[in-house]
C-alpha cells in the first residue's frame, strides 16, 4: 500500500476505534444497557477484524503525528459538550464519517474489506437509532412512581377519572379501553392525551400503537400475546414509551430481547382486573428486578395492590407502581392517589437517605 493510504486508513482506524468506545461507554454506563453495549463492543471487534487482514505493519509505519497538518487545527467549539448525549451524538458521527472514509480508501486495495466496512457503516446508524430511541424513553420513564391503569370504555368516565388522577399526583396513566370502536377509541384518546400533556402526565395507550401514534401518546403498553415491541416501533413517529406484560421469568427474560422501556411484574397479588392470571407473589417482583438490573429496563409492579401494601412491593425492589381498583373503585380517586403518592415518596426518600 503507499503511504498516503496507508496514512488514511491509520487515522480513520483509530477515529473510529475511540468513537465507538464513547458509544459503548454511554451504553454500558448511561443505559445501563447489557444488549446495546454488547452490540457496540461487538461493531468494535468486528473492525479490529477488518483492519487485522491488511498489512497492519504498514499502517503503524506510517503513522507520522509530529508531521501531520492535521494536528493542532482547531474548529471553534469543536469539543463543546453540553451533556452526555452530546458526547454520543458526537461519537456516532465520529465513527459513520470514519467508516465511510475506510471504506472509501480500503476499496483501493481489498474490496471485500471495503463491503465489510460499509456493511459496519450500516449497523452503527442502526445502533445510534435504537441507543436514542432508547435512551429517550428510557428518560421519560425515570420520573414515574405512580401509574394509573384506567380501565373502562365510558368516555365521560375515563376522561373524569384522568382529570382526578392527575390531581392526585399520577406520574402516569394508561387508557386501557378494549371494547370501544375505533373513531371513539380515538377521540377519546386524543383528549385523554390531551389532558395528560396539560398536567405534566405521561400517557399510555394500551395494546393498540395506531392509537398510540395517531393520537400523540407518550407511550404504549402491550401484553404477551399483542404486536411485537420490534414492529410497534416501525410505527412510532416519536421515540415511544413501551412497556410489557411479564408473569415469569422466562416471560420477562423474552421481553428484554424487544428492549421495552418498562416490563410490568404481576399481577402481585390477586385482583379483580385480571382474575385468571394468578398472583406472582414478591418473590418474582424481587427476582425480576435482579434480572432487569443490566438491561437498563425499568420495571412496574401491578396487581391488587393498595395503600395498605404498597410498601411490602416497594421493599421487594418494585421502581414504580401501578394501581387500578385502589384507585377507580374508590369514593376519592384524587385522594386515593396522593395517598399513595405520598407512601411512594416517603419510601424512596427514607431509601436515599439511609
Amino acid at each position: 500500500m503507499e503511504r498516503a493510504v496507508c496514512r488514511i486508513i491509520d487515522a480513520n482506524f483509530n477515529r473510529a476505534r475511540e468513537a465507538i468506545r464513547v458509544v459503548e461507554e454511554f451504553c454500558r454506563f448511561a443505559l445501563n444497557s447489557t444488549g446495546l453495549t454488547n452490540r457496540a463492543k461487538q461493531l468494535r471487534h468486528e473492525l479490529s477484524g477488518v483492519i487485522g487482514k491488511l498489512d497492519t505493519g504498514s499502517l503503524i509505519a506510517s503513522r507520522d503525528t509530529v508531521g501531520d497538518v492535521g494536528v493542532g487545527q482547531v474548529v471553534a467549539k469543536q469539543m463543546d459538550r453540553g451533556d452526555l448525549r452530546d458526547s454520543l451524538s458526537a461519537g456516532c458521527k465520529r465513527l459513520t464519517e470514519a467508516l465511510r472514509a475506510l471504506a472509501e480508501v480500503i476499496r483501493i486495495e481489498s474490496q471485500p474489506s471495503a463491503e465489510a466496512i460499509e456493511k459496519l457503516r450500516y449497523d452503527a446508524y442502526t445502533l445510534e437509532k435504537d441507543i436514542v430511541l432508547f435512551a429517550d424513553a428510557v428518560e421519560k420513564y425515570k420520573r414515574v412512581g405512580l401509574y394509573v391503569v384506567i380501565t373502562s370504555e365510558l368516555p365521560i368516565e375515563v376522561i373524569s377519572f384522568t382529570h382526578k388522577c392527575a390531581a392526585g399526583g399520577a406520574d402516569c396513566i394508561q387508557l386501557r379501553a378494549k371494547a370501544i370502536q375505533d373513531d371513539k377509541l380515538f377521540s377519546l384518546a386524543e383528549a385523554f392525551v390531551g389532558i395528560c400533556k396539560d398536567t405534566g402526565v405521561l400517557s399510555v395507550i394500551n395494546d393498540r400503537v395506531d392509537i398510540a401514534v395517531a393520537a400523540g401518546a407518550d407511550g404504549l403498553h402491550v401484553g404477551q400475546n399483542d404486536l411485537p415491541i420490534e414492529q410497534a416501533r416501525k410505527l412510532q413517529t416519536t421515540p415511544l414509551v413501551i412497556g410489557k406484560s411479564t408473569h415469569s421469568i422466562k416471560q420477562l427474560r423474552d421481553a428484554c430481547d424487544e428492549r421495552p422501556t418498562y416490563a410490568a411484574l404481576g399481577p402481585v397479588f390477586a385482583t379483580g382486573t385480571k382474575p385468571d392470571v394468578p398472583p406472582v407473589g414478591l418473590d418474582y417482583v424481587r427476582q425480576a428486578v435482579e434480572v432487569l438490573a443490566d438491561e437498563g429496563i425499568g420495571n412496574v409492579a401491578i396487581g391488587g395492590i393498595t395503600a395498605d401494601n404498597v410498601e411490602q412491593v416497594l421493599s421487594a425492589g418494585a421502581a414504580s407502581i401501578a394501581v387500578c381498583a385502589a384507585v377507580t373503585k374508590s369514593e376519592d380517586p384524587t385522594g386515593a392517589c396522593r395517598a399513595l403518592k405520598k407512601k411512594i415518596e416517603a419510601f424512596k426518600m427514607a431509601q436515599s437517605a439511609s
